[in-house]
């Protein structure tokens, strides 16, 4: 597989698109802001958004609900979106909802999350998320998200912990009336509405090989990137049996409204590692399906390119199940996250 700094006609490689909410936005309660931001009168939509088309799309006291489509872009190399990458999609949906009841000039960040998978999500449709608060405090917010496909079929359901910070001084005071930000024009369509590539593994492959050898084969360039690689620039890089090694650049093309990479894209991550390292355990012919996912935030991460490093390490596999744990860090070995999950062998 190419090396994560070389791909030349990798989406994540192009110029970025988007921007960021502008200062004054931040002095409004917080369903103010997001009822601005939703409205397109708070700032440009920000790079994930024109990556994925990921975005916030109702709010109400305590709730909030965002969509994101189920493009063949985020596919896995079995053709399925993997549940880490739905992290995107709920994250907004849990930070959005607990954020509706901070008060003016109250930043917050994701402390942890936690998802259960349901069922496979596959390309095409339209994913939903739908967050409830649970409980907003001076510091901490706790809320829930349900994440369905186009057929209100439940996919996955979480909760977070969300750590609301000081209020911030001395912000600019919102214009009387809220101006209409126009959004740039691009000579190209967004990433997400592009035609993705094809790059499935056909399963003739899955069926000969364990997994192991599937994976190192990818490695060296034998057998396909998935289009998540393409579009985001994550793979492994080195693997074992019950070992993975998987980078990620923290592109600004992940970032979120609050300048720095999303939550849910750095969970991507993560979980992307531990099914890795749980595929290395698999016989030819038996499929690996994320069961759940917890990741803890450590530190927050700035687009700025450099390699994010996922380490995962199968520390049981049974005849149906695996538990694996991985490490985030950032391209100066800093810690950033640290991650468990269950997978199961399907035969």
């Amino acid at each position: 597989m190419p090396d994560a700094t070389s791909v030349g006609d990798a989406v994540w490689r192009e110029p970025v698109r988007g921007g960021y909410p502008s200062p004054w936005v931040l002095s409004l309660q917080g369903r103010e802001r997001l009822e601005a931001f939703r409205l397109g009168k708070g700032g440009a939509m920000p790079p994930l958004y024109h990556l994925t088309g990921s975005r916030l799309t109702k709010v109400g006291d305590g709730t909030a609900d965002a969509e994101m489509p189920a493009t063949a872009w985020l596919t896995n190399s079995a053709g399925l979106i993997g549940g880490g990458t739905l992290a995107i999609l709920a994250d907004i949906a849990f930070g959005c909802a607990v954020e509706t009841r901070v008060p003016a000039s109250t930043p917050y960040t994701t402390a942890e999350l936690s998802l259960t998978f349901l069922r496979p999500a596959r390309p095409g449709g339209m994913l939903t998320a739908h967050g409830q608060a649970i409980h907003v405090g001076r510091r901490v917010g706790l809320s829930e998200v349900f994440v369905l496909d186009e057929d209100e079929t439940l996919l996955a359901h979480g909760t977070s912990r969300l750590s609301i910070l000081p209020q911030i001084p001395d912000l600019p005071k919102p214009p009387e009336e809220w101006p209409d930000v126009e959004e740039p024009e691009y000579e190209t369509p967004a990433p997400f509405l592009r035609p993705a590539p094809t790059q499935e593994i056909p399963q003739e492959v899955w069926g000969e090989l364990p997994g192991l050898e599937v994976i190192r084969r990818q490695i060296a360039g034998e057998l396909p990137p998935p289009p998540i690689h393409t579009l985001t620039g994550i793979e492994p890089t080195e693997v074992s049996e019950g070992r993975a090694t998987a980078v990620m650049p923290a592109s600004e093309w992940l970032n979120s409204p609050a300048v720095r990479l999303q939550g849910g894209a750095i969970t991507m991550l993560a979980d992307f590692a531990m099914i890795v390292a749980a595929v290395t355990k698999a016989e030819p012919g038996v499929s690996v399906v994320g069961v759940d996912l917890k990741v803890n935030f450590l530190r927050p991460v700035v687009g700025d390119g450099g390699l994010l490093t996922a380490k995962a390490e199968v520390e049981h596999a049974g005849r149906t199940l695996a538990i694996s744990r991985a490490r985030i860090e950032n391209a100066e070995g800093k810690p950033v996250m640290l991650a468990t999950s269950s997978a199961m062998f399907l035969r």
